[in-house]
């Protein structure tokens, strides 16, 4: 029997049989971080990420190279000019729709590549059992809540993953799902639902895998049929087989309708019945109200004590919450604090829940503070404002306005938001531009994949990335310059495929190739991020500091400073800003223009310098360019003379 089917007979079946106390006894877990803004996150996608069998261009864990035929090993590294659109676009893409065979072990492999790129915190898919039969390769779509999925591995080598990376000093955070579960049921006929104001659906069973008609009873399975239908059919644990923990009201339609997007099931996704909320649609926005009227089920406290298990069984340090939107807030609230309590009886007193939280500034916010989230993705276009202002058509923002445009306008006005420093800002804020969903985007694509220009460009993203307020996160691929593209015309079907190319290779490698691994440590835009990182990681201020945009100049007359904005739809500029904290100052800039280098002047704060003293190139994506040093001048107060490369970053101090 494989290790797999050995370990399904100690799998448990219900939570009844699980003693968190037991186990725990006796361990020692890995602690929190003293601030999660410290630390550079790297979101990986675990299917696509790595199978072991590369070779040539990266090192192990110990430094050595990885060289053909070691462990059988038979991948070779990408090469632009040879490799590069080779394979079948129709067949690459039809490749890139299911499983690829990334693995738990590959990704265990390659914790060296990933130290040496300065990550510290991995953030991966979900690596729960899937629907048996699907094609549900991204981990959402959860048929056994207490089980690894075995595409990826077995639940004892995410464990030893966990362990391997607290060795290398990389903390892992789950991405999990409490709001839905699998396409785990079929509905009457196995036809599909829509939801239809409030109205459940006659449910016909569970199904015994992807697409069945649904034959088996809705209700807690028997002892006698659950060895029939053990590992793969229904769902588990059995405590979720009763017909009320969900919903049964067919499919979102008006994705913005409240309480549609709340009670309906994600699309195929099977919606979990949480608890009792207020329907009343002129509460959606009320967060305070929903969370007053909201009643907890035993659903939710199964999923309590399905996610308090894995930190007690891996020794997690931190959950991602999937599709908060889709929750009640009472429930999110709940499930939070409900986490906290558990990881803070271990020792982890710093225990991250980040919440995927979509819609506006103010809404997102609120949802922080009152669900006890520890930090939020989606924050008012965080990625999209970004992505575009490295690429020179989004405004910075504009500090002396109220209104709220720019990148730079999110992490301002910690008064005007009722939070009591603009540290809030950095503990709380998720911070990255390539994600795998881009949703609302129509034909979706990677930063290198929209337009010549972006290549040069992606040192300024990676500049406004690492060293502005708020935790980094890095998505896979970007450090070899991943250009996934969907350059379709008339169809969007599958567009987030291209967004989810592999790094191993095999029949869905990116840029059109097929059998060539993306671990290259010698690639230029790999090498910018460790050298970034690790200055991030020596210099406070870059992590905690206060944060201003500055104003610049290209005569350094006094009345010619002034906040850059886009003209005429672009912006071909040098983006300047400082980072302050305890007294020391640091100016990082990045050059939105990716042709030419740019010279100018730009503002620094009156009060900690004096004219004639000189501020240094600490680090530019020019390495040339570093231990060059500036004049203070009174200029605007006080100026120095920045020149950032093409596309390129710097940070002087």
């Amino acid at each position: 029997m494989t290790e797999q089917s050995n370990e399904h007979h100690t799998i448990e079946r219900r939570l009844d049989q699980i003693d968190l106390n037991e186990l725990c006894r006796g361990r020692s877990f890995h602690p929190s971080p003293v601030s999660w803004g410290d630390e550079v996150l790297y979101f990986l996608f675990l299917d696509r990420f790595s199978d072991a069998k590369e070779y040539g261009g990266f090192t192990d864990r110990e430094g050595r190279p990885v060289d053909s035929g070691e462990n059988g090993r038979s991948t070779p590294l990408f090469n632009f000019e040879d490799d590069a659109a080779r394979a079948s676009r129709s067949e690459w893409f039809e490749s890139g729709k299911g499983w690829c065979g990334g693995t738990l072990a590959g990704l265990r492999d390659k914790l060296g590549y990933l130290k040496r790129l300065g990550i510290t915190a991995l953030w991966i898919s979900p690596v729960f059992k899937q629907v048996t039969g699907s094609n549900d390769y991204h981990g959402y779509g959860i048929q056994n809540f207490l089980d690894v999925d075995p595409h990826f591995g077995t639940r004892q080598e995410l464990r030893e993953l966990v362990q391997a990376a607290h060795a290398e000093g990389i903390r892992v955070i789950l991405d999990i799902i409490v709001n839905h579960a699998g396409d785990v049921f079929a509905y009457s006929g196995n036809e599909r639902r829509n939801y239809n104001n409030g109205v459940e659906f006659p449910v016909q069973g569970f199904r015994r895998f992807s697409g069945e008609e649904g034959s088996i009873p809705f209700r807690t399975v028997s002892p006698e049929e659950e060895q029939e239908l053990w590992p793969d059919g229904a769902v588990w644990p059995a405590e979720l087989q009763e017909p009320g923990n969900w919903r049964k009201k067919g499919e979102i339609g008006n994705w913005d309708g409240f309480p549609d997007y709340v009670e309906g099931d994600f699309l195929s996704l099977k919606d979990l019945h949480l608890g009792n909320g207020i329907s009343d649609p002129s509460a959606g926005q009320d967060i305070g109200r929903r969370i007053s009227g909201f009643s907890p089920s035993e659903t939710l406290a199964h999923l309590i004590k399905v996610y308090r298990f894995w930190i007690a069984y891996a020794d997690i340090d931190g959950y991602r919450l999937d599709t908060v939107k889709h929750m009640e807030p009472g429930a999110v609230r709940l499930f939070v604090n409900a986490i906290h309590e558990f990881a803070q009886s271990v020792g982890k007193e710093n225990f991250t829940v980040i919440g995927e939280i979509t819609g506006g500034r103010a809404l997102a916010f609120e949802t922080l503070e009152t669900t006890g989230l520890d930090a939020a993705l989606g924050i008012n276009d965080v990625s999209d404002k970004l992505e575009f202002l490295a690429k020179g058509w989004r405004s910075p923002g504009h500090p002396e306005t109220p209104e709220q445009e720019g990148y730079f306008d999110i992490f301002r006005n910690s008064l005007q938001d009722c939070k009591s420093s603009h540290q809030w800002y950095g503990n709380h804020i998720v911070t990255m531009f390539d994600d795998h969903d881009q949703v609302g985007v129509r034909h979706k694509f990677r930063f290198c994949g929209q337009g010549e220009q972006s290549y040069t460009l992606l040192p300024a993203a990676l500049g406004l990335n690492l060293a502005t307020m708020g935790i980094p996160c890095l998505y896979y691929g970007t450090e070899q310059a991943f250009n996934g593209a969907d350059h379709r015309d008339n169809d969007d079907s599958y567009s987030d495929v291209f967004l989810r190319e592999c790094m191993f290779g095999g029949a869905f490698g990116s840029m059109q190739s097929t059998g060539r691994h993306f671990f290259n440590e010698s690639h230029e835009i790999y090498r910018f991020i460790s050298r970034l990182s690790a200055l991030r990681s020596q210099h406070l201020a870059l992590r905690r500091g206060r944060q201003y945009l500055r104003q610049v100049s290209a005569s350094g007359h006094d009345n010619d400073f002034h906040y850059p904005q886009p003209l005429g739809g672009e912006l071909r500029w040098i983006i300047a800003w400082s980072r302050i904290f305890a007294d020391r100052e640091y100016l990082c800039a990045c050059n939105t223009d990716p042709r030419h280098p740019l010279t100018l002047w730009a503002t620094v704060d009156s009060s900690l310098h004096r004219s004639g003293e000189t501020m240094s190139c600490l680090f530019s994506s020019d390495r040339e360019q570093e231990g060059t040093s500036s004049d203070i001048e009174a200029r605007n107060g006080k100026a120095i003379a920045v020149t950032v490369p093409p596309g390129g970053f710097v940070v002087y101090h």
